[in-house]
């Protein structure tokens, strides 16, 4: 499969973690359901400045009440003996509690302040020298000038600056100086299973810090998500999804999804929606969705190493019209992988790796799930007859 622009754009999902408000766009009808009867709406998980400033006063409003009903529950328990020593003993190792308490100094929220708007998302260190990694949709308001500055959990602030972005599969690196930093454990994606723990921390709303934990809903999910900008003229990205429904709300992009024993195993990225009206975003519906730690962690290692990151491509131009099942092969690039394993124009390809393709965005995702020098088999029919071939998957650069 050739890079991006050889791929017609497919409608964008909404990512979670920004603070300027991003268009949401309705997404056709993706394999296995990411589409309710039309209704869903996939979107990069980004919290508007507006939205921000409405999450915090709520949470004000929240902690003032908390605070008045306390001192009325105080005044009356007053001439009691109420003991007042917390005696729980410490949270059983692997619990959500434990987790959250040792994942919580690893996780930083990340303000963006470009030219005309400003939004923030979420990050974690991924080494103690000072790089976080993120999505690329939560920092690219700062492209074309502005600023990052990056919170950690003690309410510390330092000033960020990009190492590199990979829009292809919507991450980013950010440099801070600072270092003895408590990095997050990386997992291995590939040995995740339905039903495992999982546990989102990051700062929807603005709102630093919040956990919420959930189960590992499905894997493999073809999920394509723009920009996360206020247009939808942006790269757009083929993430090939965790999906699960711990709660991600705007703010969440970026941050960590981790299992049960506090490993990463994803990067939040995108929710789906029941609908947004112009201008805003809707929250949580149990549907949310993170980039395989596995493929993050490789395109990390490369934008720290040299700024820019490969994308693995098959080499060939799909019919993202094509929807009788299976990916089209519209054209091929001369001398790609594709190319000399002998595909032709008109094939369609029904399977790689034995993984069943149902249309062009699914064997995007398929193939970016994989790095390049990979080899790989692909399944394809011609004139009604079933053919395999092996090839080594090129990259884009």
């Amino acid at each position: 499969m050739e890079s991006t622009p050889d791929i017609p754009p497919a409608p964008p999902v909404i990512p979670p973690s920004f603070i300027h408000s991003p268009a949401v766009t309705p997404v056709g009808p993706a394999p296995r359901g990411l589409g309710i009867l039309g209704t869903v709406l996939v979107a990069a998980v980004v919290a508007s400045s507006v939205g921000l400033i409405a999450g915090v006063s709520g949470y004000t409003i929240g902690r003032t009440t908390d605070s008045d009903s306390t001192a009325a529950i105080s005044s009356l328990s007053s001439g009691t003996n109420v003991g007042t020593t917390d005696s729980r003993p410490a949270p059983a190792a692997g619990s959500v509690t434990d987790i959250a308490a040792r994942s919580l100094p690893g996780v930083v929220s990340i303000l963006a302040e470009g030219t005309s708007q400003s939004g923030s998302g979420s990050g974690f260190v991924i080494r103690p020298d000072g790089y976080v990694l993120t999505n690329n949709h939560v920092i690219d308001l700062v492209a074309k000038g502005g600023k990052l500055t990056v919170t950690f959990s003690d309410g510390a602030t330092a000033k960020g600056t990009v190492v590199g972005t990979s829009p292809d599969y919507d991450l980013a690196v950010v440099k801070v100086e600072r270092t003895g930093l408590l990095t997050l454990p990386l997992g291995d994606s590939s040995q995740v299973r339905v039903g495992d723990t999982a546990i989102a921390i990051g700062a929807p709303l603005g709102l630093d810090g919040t956990v919420t934990a959930g189960i590992v809903s499905a894997l493999d999910r073809p999920v394509t998500a723009g920009d996360g900008g206020t247009s939808n003229a942006g790269p757009t990205s083929f993430i090939n999804a965790i999906q699960t429904d711990a709660a991600i709300n705007p703010g969440n992009s970026g941050g960590p999804l981790l299992d049960e024993r506090g490993y990463v195993i994803g990067v939040d990225s995108a929710i789906a929606t029941l609908g947004a009206s112009s201008g805003s975003e809707s929250g949580s519906i149990g549907l949310g969705f993170a980039i395989p730690i596995n493929s993050a962690k490789r395109v990390a290692d490369q934008l720290i190493a040299t700024g820019k990151a490969t994308t693995p491509i098959l080499g060939v131009k799909l019919d993202m019209g094509f929807d009788t099942g299976g990916a089209r092969v519209q054209s091929l690039t001369p001398g790609s992988a594709a190319a000399k394993a002998g595909l032709q124009p008109g094939d369609v390809i029904t399977a790689l790796d034995g993984r069943q393709i149902h249309d062009g965005t699914e064997l995007v995702v398929a193939v970016r799930s994989h790095s390049p020098g990979d080899r790989v088999v692909v399944s394809f029919t011609r004139n009604g007859q079933t053919q395999k071939t092996t090839l080594v998957l090129g990259d884009n650069s």
